[in-house]
């Protein structure tokens, strides 16, 4: 490198270094200018973001009283973000601002790319505090666009709590209790279980966390075997399971009805009876190796309380009843799957009991016929089956239709049903294995048309249950059609929340579509952040139609359109909420909509236009 020297006459190195400084600083000036002014703002704006960082607040506040709540979790669903509330339920997030959210094409895109999310935001903030429970189908709160203030709603648990008490003044030993739910299941209540707890020395009991509703309770059985009371040579005793209100079974059992935040305080009497040995033979054609499943039923109701058991060696169902009439059911389990079922009555009557014998009969089949009435082409494409390493294709109805049965008891005890039987080949027919003996619904779904008729002999199936007995039933017939009516309208009062209604219409069209081609009748609503449903419609047919039940996705701006409905006449309903709990099934409990909303009636082909108003429920 060159050194400097004073070789030029009255200029010295000084003066060289800073005119090349000047020089220097007065090019980089020029060039900075001359930069593009998208650039200047991209290192502005990234210059800038990181003095205002972004923030989400809000408050966590009771569903009920509206009231904050203390000390609530609220967090992201990702974990990234998690707070406590203050005293006064509030919170509050910093987000720090990226470069990616000055401008650049890094981050989510939400409805359609109308909507542009920043990277580091949460998408959705939802609470949690022991004593409250999160809405069981909207548990979180979706961040729209850049929102920064939310509300957040949690439901106060509700609660059972009561005593176990016994005539005399003696404390009951720790005695199991069950909670049964009632819940709507495809437009039918049934009662599923909803907890067990052990009730205390003194009796005390409680159940916590119950969403509301209805429920039934009922004491499992408990035999004494209080060496100071118990007889060896005599009967032996024990507690009959209790129903509340001290009702015979569970079928008579009064219900609880619990709604947030409320505690229902209950009571339930023990009665020592006497017990007496029960031995019911098993008779199967093949009992090696054969597992029994056994379900014991008072009175000709099912229902949970009273158990007997299997012995293997002896082949038989033992076990000790106090006196009634009693129904049991008993189902095989091998190695190839259930063995069969068979049904016994027995009557107790203050002695042990022997027989008469249980035959597990063969399970039922049912053969089951399909008639087509289509009028397209079938798009339904090549099914392959796999059977010990052998292909072969799948031919017709098979294809494109599934059929289970579904039982009509209000409490299912046992693993009854049925289910179409899997092909043995490429021809093979169309057969339902029935598990278990009663009454059943014929639930049929399909990726091609829709059941226009499903039928054995006299009975109409889609109107009425299958009744099936020890070696099944005659053949199910089923007709297939394609003619789609369609219906279509608007919801009066919706917003449409950053869509056209032309653009909700034509995705309600494609959701409904596909999801017919899927084989679904029952449509969720699709949300998201720029196309969130606020309303929800719901085809209900009427008791005498042969239509089915159908939810329809609503566009942002209220609009609706399913060209997939099968021809009926329906009452067509808008909720502002989803009504999982819509026992649409049950002519009665519909009435309570018959002027909510109109009457459709749709032939094959037919489109009809309808305008809605919507029912306002409880948050």
């Amino acid at each position: 490198m060159r050194r400097c020297t004073d070789s030029l006459p009255g200029v010295g190195c000084a003066s060289l270094r800073g005119a090349f400084l000047v020089w220097i600083s007065c090019t980089a000036l020029a060039a900075l200018l001359a930069l593009p002014k998208s650039f200047a703002q991209a290192t502005s704006s990234a210059q800038s973001s990181s003095d205002s960082d972004d923030t989400i607040q809000g408050t966590v506040i009771n569903s009920v009283t509206h009231e904050p709540i203390a000390r609530a979790l609220v967090s992201s669903p990702d974990s990234r973000f998690a707070t406590l509330t203050n005293g006064e339920g509030h919170f509050e997030f910093t987000i720090p601002k990226t470069g990616a959210e000055s401008g650049g094409d890094s981050g989510a895109s939400a409805g359609g790319g109308d909507h542009w999310i920043p990277p580091n935001r949460p998408y959705m903030l939802m609470a949690r505090k022991p004593g409250f429970l999160q809405d069981p189908y909207n548990p979180g709160k979706q961040l729209q666009d850049e929102m920064k203030e939310v509300t957040l709603a949690l439901i106060p648990e509700g609660l059972i709590v009561g005593t176990v008490s016994l005539p005399t003044s003696e404390a009951p030993d720790s005695i199991t209790l069950e909670l049964f739910r009632r819940e709507v299941q495809e437009g039918s209540a049934h009662y599923i279980p909803a907890g067990q707890t052990q009730s205390t020395s003194d009796g005390q009991f409680r159940f916590a966390g119950l969403e509301a509703g209805t429920y039934k309770l009922l004491t499992s059985e408990l035999m004494d075997r209080d060496p100071l009371t118990m007889d060896p040579r005599g009967p032996m005793h024990g507690y009959p399971p209790a129903y509340y209100q001290n009702a015979p079974d569970f079928a008579s059992a009064t219900t609880i009805q619990v709604t947030a935040g409320q505690t229902q305080t209950v009571g339930l009497s023990l009665v020592k009876q006497a017990y007496y040995r029960v031995k019911v033979p098993v008779m199967a054609p093949d009992a090696t190796g054969v597992g029994v499943a056994v379900e014991v039923y008072a009175n000709g109701h099912k229902g949970p309380g009273f158990a007997l058991g299997y012995a293997p060696a002896d082949h038989a169902i033992e076990g000790s009843l106090p006196n009634g009439n009693y129904t049991i059911e008993a189902m095989g389990f091998g190695q190839g799957g259930i063995a069969g079922a068979g049904v016994q009555t027995i009557t107790v009557k203050g002695a042990a009991i022997e027989g008469p014998g249980l035959a597990l009969g063969s399970n039922a089949v049912i053969p089951v016929v399909v008639k087509e009435e289509f009028t397209t082409a079938d798009q339904s494409g090549q099914m392959t089956w796999n059977i010990e390493g052998r292909n072969f294709q799948i031919k017709g109805p098979r294809r494109y239709l599934n059929i289970r049965l579904e039982a009509v008891d209000e409490v299912t005890v046992g693993p009854g049903g049925g289910n179409l039987r899997s092909p043995l080949g490429a021809d093979d027919p169309l057969v339902l294995e029935v598990h278990g003996i009663g009454k059943y619904w014929v639930r049929v779904n399909s990726s091609r048309g829709y059941a226009a008729s499903v039928r054995s002999g006299d009975v109409d199936l889609l109107h009425e249950p299958l009744t099936v007995g020890v070696g099944g039933t005659a053949p199910i017939e089923i007709t297939m059609r394609d003619d789609w009516a369609g219906i279509s309208g608007k919801v009066e009062g919706v917003g449409t929340g950053g869509g056209t209604t032309e653009d909700a219409a034509a995705q309600a069209q494609r959701v409904t579509q596909a999801a017919a081609g899927a084989g679904f009748t029952f449509y969720q609503p699709i949300s998201g952040r720029a196309g969130r449903a606020s309303a929800h419609v719901y085809l209900v047919p009427l008791p005498d139609s042969s239509g089915q039940f159908t939810q329809i996705w609503v566009g942002p701006g209220g609009s609706f359109n399913n060209a997939t409905v099968a021809p009926g006449a329906y009452r067509v309903l808008a909720f502002d909420r989803q009504q999982p709990q819509l026992e649409y099934r049950n002519a009665e409990a519909m009435r309570a909509y018959e002027g909510s909303g109109p009457v459709v009636r749709v032939s094959g082909g037919q489109k009809e236009q309808v305008t809605l108003q919507v029912i306002a429920t409880e948050q």
